[in-house]
This record gives structure tokens, C-alpha cells and sequence, in this order.
């Protein structure tokens, strides 16, 4: 009977196999690991497609700017004076040296003043012989500026290159020829306000030294 009790029992499994149980702990653990690697590396992606989104805004950003610059900035005639109007109804003359979004800078600046017989202020287009228009060279007013200006862009209503024929070209040429060392300020005209040289109206006449 003895023999008999002994081979009712399970038969004891050898060493090393692993048993249904033990796979299937095995195989829910490598289900985990799995799935934890797959949701780091979709959270790297994310991370990455973010920075280059980011980066791409950036320079899309940076490349406007320049091109806006640029674009403005490339029709300068470096050898040619440029004219400045203002939002103000003033204009000035003169070398624009930087361009950009947020300012320009002007330099060897002059700019109309108009007197008249009557004390009142006339435009330079009329033919009227009782008009003097002058030239006159930044540096000597009151309160004594450099001949560099730096302009806020919202103020500029628009600006151009001149011709060397034109009448102010001729003037400032003329001028700067005239004072190789540049304005020396005395103090009648610093009292007066200007140095100025003397146009014609724009009637086609040549400008007047």
C-alpha cells in the first residue's frame, strides 16, 4: 500500500524549469519593460520635434528681420546723397550710413531754410523773387549738434537718392569743397543760428555757391 500512497503523488518537477506560473510573471514583466522604453522614447521625440519647432520660429523670426533690412538697405547709394522727409513736414539732406527697423542715422547733414521780405514762410517751388532759400549746414545752431543724426523710423515718411545735377547735390558739393576741415563755427553764427548757402528756387536754375 505503501507502493500504491507513492504514486498518487505529482510527479516533482526537475530543477531549472520554470513552471506556467513563473512564464507568466516573466512575460507581464517583459510586457512592462517594453512598454516603459516605448513611452521614454515617444516623450525624447516629443521633447526633440518641440526644440526644433522653437528653433525653426526663431530663425523664420530673425530672417524676416534681416530681409526687411536688407531689402530697404540695398537701394542706398552709397555715393549719393539721400533725402530724409519726416512726418513733420521737415526734410533733410545728407549720407544715410544705417538703415534698419528701428532707426537710421544720418550724416554731412543739411537741410531749406526759406526767409522772405514779408517775414513769411513761403515754398521753395514758388518763383517769387522776394524768397531766399538757403542750404544750411548742421553744427552751428544754439546748441551746437554733431553732424550726425539719428532718426526714429516711425518719423520717416519716406526718403530718396539724389542726383549729383540736382541743385542741392551741387551746393553740398559745393560747400564741402569750400570747408575740406569742415563748418568752424564763429560766434556770429552761432548767434544767427546757421551756416547756410544760398539756392534758387526749384525753377531748374543751378544752385548758387
Amino acid at each position: 500500500m505503501d507502493f500504491m500512497n507513492r504514486s498518487t503523488q505529482p510527479a516533482a518537477q526537475p530543477a531549472g524549469v520554470p513552471t506556467p506560473a513563473m512564464n507568466s510573471v516573466r512575460h507581464s514583466s517583459s510586457k512592462s519593460k517594453d512598454k516603459d522604453m516605448w513611452t521614454r522614447l515617444g516623450i525624447f521625440v516629443g521633447v526633440v520635434c518641440v526644440v526644433v519647432l522653437l528653433i525653426g520660429i526663431i530663425a523664420a523670426l530673425y530672417a524676416g528681420n534681416s530681409n526687411t533690412k536688407d531689402t530697404e538697405s540695398k537701394y542706398i547709394y552709397t555715393n549719393k546723397l539721400q533725402a530724409v522727409f519726416l512726418n513733420t513736414g521737415q526734410v533733410y539732406f545728407g549720407n544715410i550710413k544705417v538703415l534698419n527697423n528701428n532707426f537710421l542715422v544720418l550724416t554731412n547733414i543739411f537741410y531749406l531754410q526759406t526767409n522772405s521780405s514779408n517775414s513769411s514762410t513761403t515754398s521753395t517751388t514758388s518763383s517769387s523773387s522776394s524768397n531766399n532759400v538757403s542750404l544750411v549746414k548742421l553744427g552751428c545752431e544754439l546748441h551746437m549738434p554733431y553732424d550726425q543724426m539719428i532718426i526714429n523710423r516711425a518719423s520717416v515718411t519716406f526718403w530718396e537718392n539724389l542726383q549729383s545735377g540736382g541743385q542741392v547735390s551741387k551746393a553740398v558739393a559745393t560747400y564741402n569743397k569750400q570747408h575740406p576741415n569742415g563748418t568752424q563755427c564763429t560766434a556770429q553764427t552761432s548767434s544767427s543760428g546757421s551756416t547756410s548757402t544760398n539756392v534758387q528756387p526749384s525753377n531748374g536754375a543751378a544752385a548758387k555757391p
